[in-house]
This record gives C-alpha cells, structure tokens and sequence, in this order.
C-alpha cells in the first residue's frame, strides 16, 4: 500500500478508549528513539494513562546527541545530559515521575537493530515492561525514516518475542513525511486514542525540549529543530496506534 493511502487509513482508524489499548488493567511502556519522541508521539496516551492510575514507563533508547554534533557550547555528555533533563521534565508535564524514565544511551544516528548490543537493549525493555506489569507496548513505526527509529521498532519487536501476549502497537512520527509512493505494507489496523483533554499538558512536554524547539543552541547552524508545523500535526486532539501483529 502506498504511503499516502496508508496514512489516510491510519487518520481513519476507529477510536478507541484506553482501556481497549492497554487492555486488562495493565501498565504500559513506551520506547522512543530519542528524546522527544515520547512526548511527540504518545504525550496524551502517557497523561492519560496516568491520571487513570496505570503503570507508566518511558524508555529512551538513543543519548539523543545527535541533534547538534558541532556545538561547543554543548559537547557530547553535556548535551547528553541536557536532553535527558529536558525529558524528565516534559515528563513531569504528563504527570510522570523521574524514576519511570530509563535511558538506554546507545548511540544517536547509530541504534542497532540487532546484533548483542540490540539484544541487550531488548532486554532491558522486556524487563521494565515485566516490572510494570505492561499489557502493552508502543514504539515508533518502522517506517518513519529516520534510522534509530527503523532501529528502536526492531528493538522492540525483539522485547515482544521476550514478552508472550502483550499487545504492540506503532507510532508514527516521521512517517507523516513520507513520499506519497512509498510502499509501505498492508492497510493499517489499530486505533485512535482521542485526546482533547490532554492536547495543552502534551504541547507543554514538546516545549520541555527546549533544545529541539527553541533555538537554545545557538551555535551550531547546522543542528536540529523542530519546526511548529510538525509539532501542529502532532499535538491535534488524536494520537494513532498502528496494531503490530
């Protein structure tokens, strides 16, 4: 199916509450490639979950040190570490504790998608998904074309196989971008999480990443940002959830 069919399709998906999503009362766990794509792509399902009193747990696979590789002013652990601040407090937007937050810190621009160090990282995600006591799991979809997040998707196919009868579902980011005539695979089938009520607390979590949004870095001019229309798109009043079968 063609891009541009495909992502009708996924704007068409039925909508569906949370519970049918995270089915059982279960936790759930979301893995986002860098630093920000946790509040770009699942930021109302995150609130949401919550507010309901869900176990909640965020993992972020890259250190996200790609977005300015030339600042001086922020080298490798600085920005490192200055991405990881900016997602525990975009986090705390959402009503998630620090704690919850984990930080796998493989390379930026680099995620494997498998190998050891893709097979440690899976690991590591089936465990906090088992500690959470997660009925569900949500990462980027495959197709977003960017390579860590093409990465994070095998990843967390391989967390899945460790993970009998949790549901998983993708995410797209990037995918929105997509050349109309990609193919990209079979119709879509999955859901719409309506989230109106948490549209202002997620646009507060995007602007919590300061550094992709607002021009912190200064001195890089080839480095990242985010641009608002991007961020327009993905802080309307639905979230979609591709199912991953």
């Amino acid at each position: 199916m063609r891009a541009d069919a495909f992502l009708e399709a996924v704007k068409a998906m039925p909508v569906a509450p949370l519970a049918t999503l995270v089915p059982g009362g279960g936790g759930l766990v979301v893995v986002a490639p860098h630093p920000d794509d946790e509040s770009l792509g699942c930021g109302g399902l995150i609130a949401q979950a919550v507010r309901e009193g869900r176990t909640v747990r965020v993992v972020v696979v890259s250190n996200g040190c790609g977005s300015h590789p030339n600042s001086k002013a922020y080298p490798h652990d600085r920005l490192r570490d200055l991405r990881e601040a900016e997602t525990v407090a975009a986090m705390a937007e959402l009503g998630l504790s620090s704690e919850h937050v984990h930080f796998l810190r493989l390379p930026d621009g680099g995620v494997p998608s498998e190998g050891a160090d893709a097979e440690a990282a899976a690991e590591r995600i089936a465990d906090i998904a088992r500690e959470a006591g997660a009925s569900a799991l949500f990462v980027t979809w495959r197709h977003d074309p960017h390579c860590d997040h093409t990465a994070s998707a095998a990843i967390a196919g391989l967390a899945q196989a460790r993970l009998p009868g949790i549901a998983a579902y993708a995410y797209p980011v990037w995918g929105w971008t997509l050349p109309p005539e990609r193919e990209v695979g079979p119709a879509p089938e999955g859901y719409r999480l309506a989230v109106e009520d948490e549209r202002t607390a997620k646009r507060r979590a995007v602007e919590a990443h300061a550094s992709q949004v607002s021009g912190l870095i200064t001195d890089d001019p080839s480095g990242f940002q985010l641009q608002t229309a991007m961020i327009d798109r993905l802080c309307g009043p639905y979230e979609w959830y591709i199912a991953l079968r």
